[in-house]
């Protein structure tokens, strides 16, 4: 399962025009900065054709038909399910609207590629699973962490079992800024704040590493502007920490934070310590973008990968070049339902 996700990677690196079948005809429903990255990097690659864009701005749909000026603007989701000879849709809309998109454009017979979450709680993840399973269609979540040449590396040692027993992981993401949309800050919206817009893709990355244990345990404390909170208050935290305890006698610690003074943009890593030693995917000098892989023997430090890494867009390629060659279900989908479930526990529901 993982080893798939691996080889797309690799086959993106090698050459992005690999795809025995005929190109995906998609549709771009949500094109601000990152739906619009995401279109302008699989047509970069011509891993698909962009052949409809809708976006409720106005100004967003100019700009991404000067990127693909083949493309026709229409007005909605469902115009753009009822255009002929669209195989794919591409979603980069708000949080609360991606399960009920993903699971309309999947039950119109679309495959789907989607911002993260796919789902507010588990039970809207499980219901997009769900619908892509029962029209077999490939659903992918842009978990793109996932495709950097630095995780890959981690995950590459993680997987040969070099580092003996693993028996703490801790993930980090502070962002020294906030999200600047203000549905972000309604629960019903987004269904949580740090945790989900953040912690999401680090709790993806230890779990994916670790082959997906059981979860045996979750221990979280959520908070807004330093005062404790809970999800029933009717605010999302800006700063949150989790223990999670692994069936193999794992320990995962999670802290992630919006507005943190931490002192430059932003601190992200995971980091997973073996018997035999440690490895690390962080980022360096408080980039959003510049990724590092670290190896740890005791006091010495060997890296294994440095940027430059032009991975933004990569997991988006992968999952066209996967649709060109004709891939329906796929059961790696139940990975998005896993992640959901210790979400939906460090929020307590």
């Amino acid at each position: 399962m993982t080893e798939t996700i691996l080889d797309k990677a690799e086959a993106f690196s090698a050459s992005s025009s690999k795809s025995s079948g005929a190109k995906p005809k998609l549709g771009f429903l949500g094109v601000g900065w990152i739906g619009r990255n995401r279109m302008e990097v699989i047509a970069k690659h011509k891993a698909a054709e962009v052949v409809y864009i809708s976006d409720t701005a106005i100004q967003n749909a100019e700009e991404a038909l000067k990127s693909a000026p083949e493309a026709k603007q229409v007005s909605s989701l469902e115009a753009m399910l009822h255009q002929p000879g669209v195989d794919g849709i591409v979603i980069a809309t708000p949080s609360a609207f991606h399960a009920e998109q993903s699971s309309l454009a999947l039950e119109a017979g679309k495959t789907v590629f989607c911002q993260k979450p796919l789902g507010r709680n588990v039970e809207e993840t499980k219901r997009v699973v769900e619908a892509a399973r029962n029209n077999n269609k490939l659903l992918g979540v842009d978990l793109s962490y996932r495709y950097t040449k630095a995780m890959k590396e981690v995950y590459k040692v993680v997987q040969s079992g070099e580092l003996g027993q693993i028996y703490a992981i801790e993930l980090v993401f502070h962002n020294a800024y906030g999200p600047d949309k203000a549905w972000f800050y309604e629960p019903k919206l987004s269904g949580g704040g740090c945790v989900i817009d953040l912690g999401v893709h680090l709790v993806d990355l230890a779990l994916w590493s670790m082959n997906f244990p059981k979860v045996k345990k979750v221990q979280s404390h959520l908070y807004a502007k330093g005062k404790p909170i809970s999800m029933a208050e009717g605010k999302v935290e800006d700063y949150a920490s989790a223990n999670i305890e692994l069936e193999g006698n794992t320990h995962m610690q999670l802290s992630c934070s919006w507005n943190l003074p931490a002192g430059q943009e932003a601190i992200i890593s995971a980091t997973f310590y073996g018997i035999n030693g440690g490895i690390a995917f962080k980022n360096i000098n408080g980039s959003f973008y510049d990724f590092v892989a670290e190896r740890y023997y005791g006091t010495k430090t060997e890296q294994l990968c440095t940027p430059p890494d032009d991975w933004m867009g990569r997991a988006g390629v992968a999952w066209a070049e996967r649709v060109a060659n004709g891939e329906g279900f796929s059961e790696e989908a139940e990975e998005f339902v896993k992640v959901a479930e210790v979400l939906d526990k460090i929020y307590g529901r």
